[in-house]
């Protein structure tokens, strides 16, 4: 299996679906999480196109979902952090 890190959009191969504890060799971020999953979507309901997926709170972290399959695609990195750190360094006073 192939996919991208939602972190840090490094590439992931993995001979079959990673367990809860893997992690991003790159980042080491969770990999076995909603944004690495190819049922995430943030524009459906519960952000996943599972409809018997239970309701997870925290997207980027570790969880027990069964319909867990890998498909994170490139670009994953969080586009508002992105724009925020973006605007907080144009508007930053200078000393």
């Amino acid at each position: 299996m192939k996919a991208y890190c939602f972190q840090c959009s490094a590439e992931l191969a993995f001979a079959q679906t990673p367990g809860r504890r893997e992690e991003c060799p790159k980042c080491g971020a969770d990999v076995h999480v909603c944004r690495n999953c190819k049922n995430y979507d943030k524009n459906v309901y519960n952000e996943c196109r599972e409809p018997q997926a239970e309701v997870v709170k925290e997207r980027d972290r570790a969880n027990f979902c069964d319909f867990f399959e890998l498909g994170g695609k490139a670009g994953g990195v969080d586009k508002q952090k992105d724009l925020r750190a973006a605007a907080e360094a144009l508007f930053k006073k200078k000393s």
